[in-house]
């Protein structure tokens, strides 16, 4: 629930002891639906506690607890007198591997195996099958399936094993495909059995840790670089899962948090390095704080936005900074949904000529698990339409995407208003708050969240069922491309989910074409009023050069089914899988309002 000013009416309202139950009127049958959905009734919110010091507040029995910061959450302690592998704890294993945490394969997890791979390369790696026969670390073994992971997606199948050969790799997938996972098992995995050798001394935290004796220069072996906080702070959480009983410590660092508490950490050692390009490049310049010269691994996620030309002078410092050690092993990776060819020469200034490219299916491109449907609506009837859309399917985890700020205070104010447990995030919120609405919004305390498109660039969060455009991204918000990431909110590692978008003609035509182009390329229904914008032949053609060849880059492109009985490499591309018919579509795509 976001915060307001003191004497807001929205802080007035919170603080009713006769807050809402969800829209106001349920009865106990469809309360009971709705908690069984991932839905929680509000709770009181203490702003005295949520606005007091980390190290002074303290919530009262009852009362809203003061949330910590992401940065600094439990991880496993290495001590000195561990073998080579630490023992269990099971408290902690109940934190890192509790189910809200864990996003399961879904019933459409098939589909995806479906999808053609094509992997441009001068070497022919073998795609996993498994990862009981990936050569994985056995610490790292049990840790993914305490993550729930029990088949590797086609980027992890593909990627594992080119990092695990030690090539430099640019990997292109649809949204909620696992590309996290794909980047740190590997990485992880090589890193675990060499740690005690590798890694910079750090002090035995054992008898705790006394800044001013046992401080140490963080020296770390992966650095891990994503373009918002949030991002971030949900990299570091994967990897606290997959470090669980190894030596290897992470630790991220973003704006907007205390730099103190950051610092502090790094100063208790860190292996694996995640950040926001803004922090690293400060903490970078303190030399008693942070050294990239043992770096082996520098990983790009969402690479389209860091190599945006915004971020083009932080991205060469950080990669420049993270090559000053001495080794010639060090490994480049980035990870996106969509990579076009301005992006590519970028990434070939750092990434060697032998370098493996994976794409699963066309870059830039959605997948059939993900049901779009598009509504025309008025402009002056979005709010209603809206609310009237959200009442109209069972409750579940709902993510709602406008193009700017202001919109997104008064939306979630909005719907707050009419007694629906929303909250939102923007990047004009403390770091406190927009935390504390992610905190929310995965626990069920607020089920619907409101966001602007970069704020929620690549979270990736458990139960999210329908994302709803109430602003489809124009030109200037990132046209298709930030469409692509939005809908990929949901329906991940093959699970199903609702892509709803609001449009309009007078606010919406520039986007149309290539949006009809996304429907009929995954197999939508077209509403009458988008007709107009459909292809002559009806076959799609895209000149967004997002699958491109590169001019210079010398390799051998294999076209690969993956899953196929030859390992993918050898087989013929799988021919387009049928989208399977739902009620989703039941009723209301092309409705107008």
């Amino acid at each position: 629930m976001a915060a307001t000013e003191s004497g807001s009416p929205r802080m007035e309202a919170k603080g009713m002891a006769d807050a809402p139950k969800f829209n106001g009127n349920m009865n106990s049958e469809a309360a009971a639906l709705a908690r069984e959905k991932g839905w929680a009734e509000p709770q009181h919110y203490n702003y005295a506690t949520y606005n007091a010091s980390p190290l002074t507040g303290g919530a009262t029995s009852g009362e809203y607890e003061a949330p910590t910061w992401a940065s600094t959450a439990a991880k496993y302690e290495w001590k000195d007198e561990y073998g080579d592998v630490g023992p269990r704890n099971e408290e902690l294993e109940q934190m890192l591997f509790r189910d809200e945490y864990t996003n399961r394969a879904g019933n459409l997890f098939e589909n995806l195996r479906e999808i053609k791979v094509t992997a441009e390369t001068t070497h022919q790696p073998n795609p996993i099958k498994s990862f009981d026969d990936a050569g994985l670390h056995p610490v790292l073994l049990e840790n993914v399936k305490l993550c729930g992971y029990e088949v590797p997606t086609p980027v992890q199948a593909y990627s594992i094993p080119a990092v695990m050969n030690g090539y430099d790799l640019i990997a292109v997938a649809q949204t909620g495909s696992g590309k996290t996972a794909a980047f740190l098992i590997p990485v992880l995995s090589k890193l675990m059995g060499k740690a005690k050798k590798l890694a910079a001394a750090r002090p035995d935290l054992t008898n705790g840790f006394n800044e001013s004796v046992d401080s140490v220069r963080a020296e770390p072996l992966v650095l891990i670089v994503a373009p918002t906080r949030e991002l971030a702070t949900q990299i570091f959480d994967e990897a606290r899962r997959l470090c669980y009983r190894s030596m290897l410590r992470p630790c991220v660092i973003y704006g907007g948090a205390p730099a103190r508490e950051q610092r502090i950490d790094l100063h208790k050692g860190c292996d694996i390095l995640i950040g926001t390009p803004g922090r690293i490049l400060d903490f970078m310049g303190r030399n008693s704080l942070l050294s990239l010269h043992r770096v082996k691994y520098t990983i790009i996620d969402e690479a389209d936005e860091m190599l945006h030309s915004n971020w083009e002078r932080e991205f060469t410092q950080i990669m420049s900074g993270g090559d000053v050690n001495e080794d010639a092993d060090h490994c480049y990776m980035m990870f996106s949904a969509t990579f076009n060819k301005e992006c590519r020469q970028v990434a070939r200034r750092f990434l060697s000529i032998d370098h493996v490219r994976i794409r699963i299916g066309r870059a830039g491109s959605s997948h059939l698990n993900v049901t779009q449907q598009v509504i025309y609506t008025e402009d002056d009837k979005k709010k209603k339409a809206l609310y009237d859309l959200i009442l109209s399917i069972p409750p579940s985890r709902t993510l709602v995407f406008v193009n700017n700020k202001q919109q997104a205070d008064l939306l979630d104010d909005f719907l707050f208003n009419n007694g629906l447990p929303s909250t939102s995030i923007h990047s004009d919120r403390t770091q406190r708050e927009r935390e504390d609405a992610i905190r929310a919004f995965r626990t069920g305390v607020c089920p619907i969240m409101v966001a602007t498109g970069i704020s929620a660039r690549g979270l990736d969060i458990r139960h999210v069922m329908h994302v709803i455009n109430f602003d489809l991204p124009s030109v200037e918000h990132g046209g298709i491309d930030e469409y692509i990431h939005r809908i990929g909110r949901t329906a991940r590692i093959g699970n199903e989910g609702l892509a709803t978008s609001f449009y309009n003609d007078g606010r919406d035509s520039a986007i149309a074409t290539d949006l009809v182009k996304v429907l009929l390329e995954c197999k939508q229904q077209i509403p009458d009023f988008l007709e107009a914008y459909v292809p002559e032949n009806g076959e799609v053609e895209w000149n967004d050069d997002t699958d491109g060849e590169d001019d210079d880059l010398d390799v051998a492109a294999t076209d690969a089914a993956w899953g196929g009985e030859n390992d993918g490499w050898d087989a013929p591309a799988a021919p387009a899988p049928v989208s399977k018919t739902d009620d989703w579509n039941a009723g209301n795509t092309g409705a107008a309002w």
